[in-house]
């Protein structure tokens, strides 16, 4: 089952590229080599900055594309796991890992749709 391993961090664009940054990226992308050696890595990517986000709609046919930041929520998405795992247990070991290694929560959920 595919799952997908959620990170979170602040809306405010103040990622400051300290030493302790830079090891959690490193540490990702261990954690990464390790997943895609088991075959359980389907892919795994940080986002931009929601500042440089936009909205896409369909309103009466006509495309309207709105540029960021959006609401007022202290916490975006900053980049994801997508997993491939044989039961939920292991997929809570890789979250568990992932979050030890961003020291913070992450959010674990599973997909509903697959592609044959």
């Amino acid at each position: 089952m595919k799952y997908l391993v959620m990170i979170f961090g602040n809306a405010d664009d103040s990622w400051t590229g300290s030493e302790q940054d830079r090891q959690g990226l490193r540490d990702l992308m261990i954690l990464k080599d390790e997943l895609a050696a088991t075959g359980e890595l389907v892919s795994a990517e940080g986002l931009t900055f929601p500042s440089q986000g936009r909205i896409v709609q369909i309103r009466d046919d006509v495309r309207v594309v709105t540029d960021g930041p959006f609401g007022e929520a202290k916490e975006q998405i900053a980049g994801f796991f997508m997993i491939d795992t044989d039961d939920d247990e292991r997929a809570q070991q890789i979250a568990a890992k992932v979050s030890a290694v961003v020291g913070d929560r992450v959010e674990l959920r599973g997909t509903v749709l697959t592609a044959p």
